[in-house]
């Protein structure tokens, strides 16, 4: 039995952009223009001057290993609730009804307001439950969820003016975001677990946008354009970025929401802090609003909020109990 294959990373395939002209207005169509074409390719995109601090980094990454390790009973003290908030143990979740279940663990929070609640207007979102036996992990989660939120924001208002539309297109309701984060925890894979074992199994995300911060121990994999898996690697001072569904369907498949999964084949665990930024819930995802030709072949439209309720019902096995 040997682990799933997948083939070294041509430089090319995903590209690397430094973002600092967007986020500091000295040239956004110019990374608009690289986000835009990056995204019509393979959707990936690795992104340098970011600007999240790299002591924010560090906390969270901390906070979550503190967390990780903890006891199982400690764990479940905050098990993930209703609202798709807390831990979700090894085993809660499968990308295909006939997969194995990942072996991967994850800590789920969201959105807060400078009071530190949360609307309650949506099944996904709810209170944020943090553990008694990491003190500091509210601070530092939240932290790091502001900072990468601004790269997301920043990100949105570059593929909007790649598209030839008013930047903040898709930042017009926001300001009660569904966005999630999320600590992910892969454990050592051994090699006899086979090829059809995966830390997270073959998957496009489900909402806008995925801002991942990789460790530096590997293992994501992106299925390329020729149908071949190939590697997504760490790379020094970058975050790697994807476009998920709902961008996907928002803009009438132009932009690409590809296949990837997690094989941990390092022999060490392996830590992702991972952002997933979505809009308000009452978001009116329709291809319509950007483009006018062709208006007769594009999916009816839908919500953030009603499209993001009925994948996480089908994906997460909590949610049918």
């Amino acid at each position: 039995m040997a682990y799933a294959q997948a083939k070294q990373v041509n430089a090319e395939i995903i590209p690397v952009i430094d973002i600092t002209p967007l986020r500091d207005g000295s040239n956004p169509k110019q990374v608009a223009k690289a986000l835009h074409l990056a995204s019509q390719n393979l959707g990936f995109i690795y992104i340098k001057g970011h600007g999240i601090a790299d002591e924010t980094i560090e906390a969270a990454r901390n906070a979550a290993y503190s967390f990780f390790h903890g006891s199982n009973e400690d764990k479940s003290s905050v098990s993930v609730s209703s609202s798709h908030r807390g831990w979700l143990q090894q085993g809660g979740a499968k990308m295909r009804d006939d997969a194995k279940a990942d072996l991967k663990e994850s800590f789920i929070w969201g959105y807060e307001d400078i009071k530190g609640t949360t609307p309650d207007d949506h099944p996904l979102r709810g209170d944020n439950q943090w553990p008694d036996f990491v003190p500091d992990m509210q601070k530092d989660a939240m932290e790091y969820f502001r900072q990468a939120h601004e790269v997301a924001h920043h990100l949105m208002r570059g593929f909007a003016i790649g598209l030839d539309l008013d930047e903040n297109f898709f930042l017009q309701t926001s300001s009660r975001p569904l966005s999630r984060a999320s600590f992910v925890y892969y454990p050592k894979q051994p090699e006899d677990m086979g090829d059809e074992q995966f830390g997270v199994g073959p998957h496009t995300d489900f909402g806008v946008l995925t801002v991942l911060c990789q460790d530096n121990v590997g293992g994501l994999q992106v299925k390329d354009l020729n149908g071949d898996w190939v590697h997504a690697p760490p790379i020094e001072g970058t975050l790697i970025v994807n476009v998920a569904d709902l961008l996907a369907r928002w803009t009438n498949g132009a932009y690409k929401s590809t296949l990837h999964r997690v094989v941990n084949t390092s022999g060490r665990e392996r830590m992702s802090l991972v952002l997933a930024f979505d809009p308000n819930p009452e978001t009116i995802i329709d291809a319509r609003d950007i483009f006018t030709e062709g208006s007769n072949e594009f999916e009816k439209a839908t919500t953030c909020g009603n499209y993001l309720n009925w994948r996480f019902n089908k994906a997460f096995s909590y949610r049918k109990s």
